[in-house]
């Protein structure tokens, strides 16, 4: 078990919760499911189940250093990752791979995001452990696929060899698809949704990157007796805004022939836009999530209200299928129909301490 290690993705800003989540204190720092707990500590917890606390690292952006910290205080300096730009997970799993690979070369490390839920934390385990062990022993890249349960546009698509094996061979992953096609896949049996967990050696990684983003292995590798000294983030301050912004997904698994999934039904929601928010929690007689303590509803129907302000009422009339989000300084209403522009909206803002 000392060579299994879980790195929690946590660099993400989360646009698509805005105002909830902004720039200054993105959605994986939120109690956003109002359980005391943000999604973070939630998914640290989960990670602890599967390998010791201190195989733990949190890989993230430099200016969430504080929010991390307090969140997670039994960290120690080592298990936080800061990356000095936003240049896409691909250089992020780098970093943490060279990173692990000077601390530990045996050690096998998964990826996995900090914003989603997963219901069934026992599956779960069992998955995970089921793929650690297959990747200790293979030259492979095992991801986590996530059993479909309706035509989902809004995830990528694992499209995999049908066996008798529970470890299984992928043939391609899929882009988010239309309907249509949605539908095609979820009819044939033989698609599951991406959902960005992955797992591998550090050896199987480091390789896959010297084979398929080889210019990202350059930027970060020039110096290798820097990882694991106190002169790690220094280095990789200096070096790390020049390598190129693209995600693992293009520059890793998209071009890789070693790639494995594990079907998993592990009750996960990515939690990714409000309407996935307001499809995971329970609703009151009229279909409305409602995170307010104060309220005076007539005629609401089908809407998502929340409040950041404990002692604020709310007061709505005759309104169905909304999102209703007041946020410190900003007061979103917006169709939940219309919810994929909420991202483009908070990027147009011409006032940047609101994004």
């Amino acid at each position: 078990m000392s060579n299994n290690y879980i790195a929690i993705m946590a660099g993400g800003v989360g646009t698509r919760f805005w105002p909830a989540s902004r720039a200054s204190r993105p959605k994986q720092f939120l109690d956003i499911l109002g359980i005391g707990k943000s999604l973070l500590q939630m998914t640290f917890e989960r990670a602890s189940q599967i390998v010791p606390k201190e195989n733990v690292v949190i890989a993230s952006n430099k200016k969430y250093k504080d929010l991390i910290l307090d969140q997670l205080p039994e960290l120690i300096p080592n298990q936080i990752l800061l990356e000095p730009s936003m240049n896409n997970t691909a250089p992020c799993v780098l970093y943490t791979a060279l990173h692990l690979n000077a601390k530990n070369p045996n050690s096998n490390f998964a990826v996995i995001p900090s914003d989603h839920m997963i219901l069934k934390e026992d599956v779960f385990t069992i998955k995970m452990l089921m793929a650690f062990d297959f990747a200790a022993h293979n030259e492979a890249i095992v991801t986590l696929g996530i059993q479909p349960t309706r035509p989902d546009t809004g995830y990528g698509y694992i499209n995999f060899k049908v066996s008798d094996e529970k470890v299984l061979d992928v043939i391609e992953f899929k882009e988010k698809p239309n309907e249509a096609t949605a539908q095609k896949y979820l009819d044939s049996g033989n698609y599951l949704w991406n959902a960005g967990i992955f797992v591998w050696s550090v050896k199987t990684i480091i390789n896959s990157f010297r084979k398929n983003a080889e210019d990202i292995l350059l930027v970060l590798s020039q110096d290798l007796n820097r990882f694991g000294t106190t002169e790690e983030q220094k280095y990789i301050d200096q070096v790390y805004p020049n390598t190129r912004n693209i995600s693992v997904d293009f520059a890793i698994l998209e071009k890789s022939n070693n790639v494995k999934t594990i079907p998993s039904d592990i009750g996960w929601s990515d939690l990714g836009t409000w309407n996935s928010l307001y499809n995971y929690l329970p609703k009151d007689k009229n279909d409305n999530v409602i995170q307010t303590q104060k309220s005076n509803l007539e005629g609401v129907k089908g809407n998502l209200i929340r409040t950041s302000s404990s002692d604020k009422l709310v007061v709505i009339k005759g309104l169905e299928n909304y999102i209703i989000v007041d946020e410190d300084n900003v007061l979103l209403i917006y169709p939940r129909s219309d919810e994929q522009e909420i991202k483009k909206v908070r990027n147009n803002l011409p006032f940047e301490d609101l994004k």
